[in-house]
């Protein structure tokens, strides 16, 4: 072999036309332009996966945020019901304690209401004014009384103590209270006692 032979020898693995033109083999000149002419974005940086991960992690915090308002909304009506169930608990202790103070002065109306009817009630006296004052305790109280003569006869609100056939009366009709009765509020203290006018069969 000359040293002319040996000049125009190409090593083994090279492109004899790449060796002419002076380039590299290995990189391609328009995998090399397009890689220069494009930008490269957050998600060719970072990669798809860590993208995903962020829209689980969002998904996660958006279903917490939806199962605490759900738990502060039952306890806000829990909490409501509770408050309702108290106020309706004290009103009727206070009902049941202005009922049982009532009840306990129902006998000195009783006792008033007799007095009255007697005469004994004469005005200018102490007597008179003491019940005055007694009478308006108990309308504070919004003690109230009912049953007449004259009215009609209710079973849910009248007792009867005595029934008399009375001639021209169609219904039964309250014909004397002989015991008045008291209602505290809605609540029925006691039903008035009452002698009934009934019809002649």
């Amino acid at each position: 072999m000359t040293d002319k032979d040996f000049e125009n020898e190409v090593p083994a693995g090279e492109d004899p036309e790449a060796q002419a033109s002076g380039s590299d083999p290995q990189v391609d000149p328009e995998a090399t332009n397009e890689a220069e002419g494009e930008e490269l974005t957050v998600d060719d940086i970072l990669g798809s996966p860590q993208n995903a991960d962020a829209a689980a992690e969002d998904a996660v915090i958006a279903d917490l945020e939806s199962a605490l308002l759900n738990d502060l909304k039952r306890l806000q009506a829990e909490y409501a019901n509770y408050r309702r169930r108290t106020e309706e608990q004290r009103e009727i202790e206070i009902e049941r304690a202005k009922g049982s103070v009532a009840k306990g002065l129902l006998p000195v109306l009783d006792d008033l209401d007799r007095a009255e009817k007697h005469g004994d009630l004469v005005e200018g006296t102490p007597f008179v004014a003491i019940a005055e004052k007694l009478r308006g305790v108990a309308e504070r109280m919004g003690l109230t009384t009912y049953g007449a003569a004259g009215e009609l006869f209710d079973p849910q609100q009248h007792e009867a103590i005595f029934q008399a056939p009375t001639p021209g009366v169609d219904a039964p009709t309250v014909l004397e209270v002989v015991e008045i009765g008291y209602r505290l509020g809605s609540v029925e203290l006691r039903p008035a006692k009452v002698v009934v006018a009934v019809p002649v069969e």
